[in-house]
């Protein structure tokens, strides 16, 4: 009944006003959006200059009214209920919009990078999908997407999908957000709010993409590129791209030790490589050489029989990342520039010769895994009627350039790793909608400048608060999960320093982090992104929604040397700390002055773990889970994992990197 005559204020309210062009809406409002609760939401569009724009809301049956500028922009704000709905908004200028199927409940932004953009089905396929999609029907948490789409200068409006928001249904989840999803379902089963999840990620993407130019220029690094970005033309930028990309290329090959004055180097069949290393292919050169970008030449000497001398012969290399170039005799026998395509190459007959011959391949690798990886069966050489030499055994390595003594490669102006573009298009849009707060999940394409992170990353999210104007809004984030190959040995490591800035970024109001060292692998995305979304939820509900509850695993507060022995302690130990089945403790290592850390025995004591090392007589420095995929397994009362940790300061691998 007070629904019907709410419908017919509607209509009386309306029906008087001549009817011309409707108002024009930005793409966050639409039908089944979810308006953020208890606050005065705006809401906002254009029409004709002048004309008057009258809001109504079936909540509260309020009328509110404004007149367009000169410009014909209109805002009004509008008083929210405690949750509930569904509701519906007429919005009118002389022709009526209505808005249907609207709940009142709670907003929360989720961003980041692959990992957050990683969907529940669709290329993500993450843990149990199949299920997770045919039960992800619950109609009052709503979801918007947002599309890929870069701007040099700040948007009103952004892409979406779908037309706008959708509620969460098996067919609508499957390409969403999976962190965001559970973060989402986890807050609605113990709450019953609505939820409305905006999100709006880009995988692979930078921090100082999704950071305003505004406040980007109080980081000396970023003041020439966002200058840049706001005032080249796209042709001048098209150009200025070209040339910087030729002469990088071109400081390659001049940095190179197996090139001199442009020319190969390390092609002689009777090279000397009694200094170069052995390395098994196939295999990522990473684990040989941790950590390593740039460029490697590999070698080996092959033993052909007499009746294929004088033959063309196939060369398969199996998969190379990301380019080679093939010489076999010191001849170029091929060339190929992609990281995900299978090398096979022709060897003409005059260069085959009975016995010794000798493969030579330059591996250049920009980032990432690298080398010749891939199945051992696609790696060998093999004769017309098909017969094979396998390679897929020792080779002789040399580097020849590392690329961290290089500049950093150009960046493509039409690129989304752009200082200030994915804010400018996918995050100002939103900036006058009201929310409750945001979930990122972003850090692995900043790991290489993880000191510079720890003043950008604080910097974005100030930024954000500044932008909503809705003073310190939740800002929950998942500190990078374990990744690719353990070290045998403590290592210095990028990934270890990017989950420090991370940690240190804690020091924000009304921050939380989720650690997920336990929950990654070989596969830079996790496939559990149930436990992420669970882990977020958990912060939410103890620091957003006041939950008596515990939210974070042992995070490092102090520790203190007596003889030989270093004992640690921590926050957030939930009464005691453990390891998984009892387990002895692992992933700590000691150091002494000299900086040279060795793997140490750790032992847990109530809430305290005290480390010591037979070869450390005198040590100054503990480090816990420092690496990219370290083995580690210290766990408080609720089984959450400790955050990695050290308690030095000693310059790291990206120190000064920008």
């Amino acid at each position: 009944m007070f629904k019907s005559i709410l419908g017919t204020v509607f209509a009386l309210l309306f029906a008087v006003q001549l009817s011309f062009a409707k108002v024009s809406l930005p793409s966050v409002f639409s039908d089944n959006m979810v308006l953020q609760q208890k606050t005065k939401a705006a809401i906002w569009g254009k029409t004709q200059p002048g004309k008057k724009v009258t809001i109504a809301t079936t909540w509260s049956g309020k009328k509110y009214s404004t007149v367009a500028d000169a410009d014909g922009n209109w805002k009004v704000k509008v008083s929210t209920p405690s949750y509930g709905g569904p509701f519906t908004i007429g919005i009118s200028d002389g022709d009526i919009t209505e808005l249907k199927n609207v709940m009142i409940g709670e907003v929360w932004l989720c961003s980041g990078q692959s990992n957050m953009e990683m969907p529940v089905a669709g290329w993500g396929k993450i843990k149990d999908y199949e299920k997770e999609m045919a039960e992800a029907n619950y109609p009052n948490i709503r979801l918007l997407q947002v599309e890929h789409v870069t701007s040099n200068l700040p948007l009103a409006d952004a892409k979406v999908t779908h037309g706008g928001w959708t509620p969460c249904t098996p067919e609508n989840v499957a390409e969403f957000s999976s962190a965001a999803y559970f973060f989402a379902r986890e807050l609605y089963k113990k709450t019953n709010i609505p939820i409305g999840l905006i999100h709006t990620s880009w995988g692979g993407t930078v921090a100082e993409a999704w950071t305003s130019g505004t406040a980007l220029r109080i980081i000396p690094d970023f003041v020439d590129p966002v200058t840049t970005v706001e005032t080249e033309t796209k042709d001048d930028a098209q150009k200025n791209y070209l040339l910087k990309t030729q002469q990088w290329q071109n400081l390659i090959v001049e940095k190179d030790s197996g090139y001199s004055q442009g020319k190969p180097l390390w092609l002689a069949q009777d090279l000397d490589v009694s200094q170069w290393h052995d390395m098994v292919l196939p295999s990522f050169l990473e684990k040989t050489l941790p950590n390593f970008d740039g460029v490697l030449w590999l070698h080996k000497k092959v033993t052909v029989p007499a009746e294929w001398a004088g033959k063309p012969l196939k060369l398969s290399l199996g998969t190379v990342d990301d380019a080679d170039i093939t010489w076999f005799n010191g001849e170029k026998v091929g060339e190929t520039n992609a990281y995900n395509a299978l090398r096979n190459y022709t060897i003409p007959g005059n260069l085959v010769k009975a016995g010794d011959n000798v493969i030579t391949i330059r591996v250049f690798d920009s980032g990432s895994n690298g080398g010749l990886y891939g199945d051992a069966k696609l790696l060998y050489l093999a004769n017309e009627g098909g017969t094979q030499i396998p390679l897929n055994n020792a080779w002789q390595y040399h580097v020849g350039l590392n690329l961290k003594n290089m500049p950093p490669y150009p960046t493509d102006p039409r690129s989304p790793n752009r200082p200030s573009v994915l804010f400018n298009a996918m995050i100002n849009p939103f900036t006058q909608f009201a929310i409750k707060g945001v979930i990122w999940y972003q850090g692995e394409s900043n790991s290489g400048r993880a000191y510079q992170y720890r003043q950008l990353f604080p910097t974005m999210i100030q930024d954000w608060r500044t932008r909503w104007n809705e003073g310190n809004f939740p800002f929950y984030f998942v500190q990078l999960a374990n990744y690719f190959i353990t070290d045998p040995k403590p290592s210095a490591s990028d990934w270890a320093e990017l989950r420090e800035a991370q940690l240190k970024t804690l020091s924000l109001p009304n921050t939380g982090m989720i650690v997920a060292i336990d929950l990654g692998g070989f596969d830079i995305h996790p496939k559990n992104k149930q436990e992420v979304g669970r882990r977020l939820a958990l912060i939410a509900l103890a620091k957003t929604y006041g939950s008596k509850i515990d939210y974070s695993g042992p995070v490092f507060k102090k520790y203190s040397i007596s003889d030989n022995k270093v004992t640690l302690s921590f926050n957030y130990t939930s009464g005691a700390l453990k390891t998984p089945d009892g387990q002895p403790l692992k992933g700590f290592s000691v150091a002494g002055a000299d900086q040279k850390f060795y793997w140490a025995d750790a032992v847990i004591a109530g809430d305290k773990v005290v480390v010591s090392c037979p070869q450390v007589a005198n040590p100054v420095a503990v480090r816990y889970a420092w690496g990219i995929n370290p083995v580690c397994n210290l766990y408080n009362g609720v089984d959450l994992p400790a955050s990695p940790f050290r308690t030095d300061d000693w310059p790291g691998v990206t120190f000064n990197k920008k």
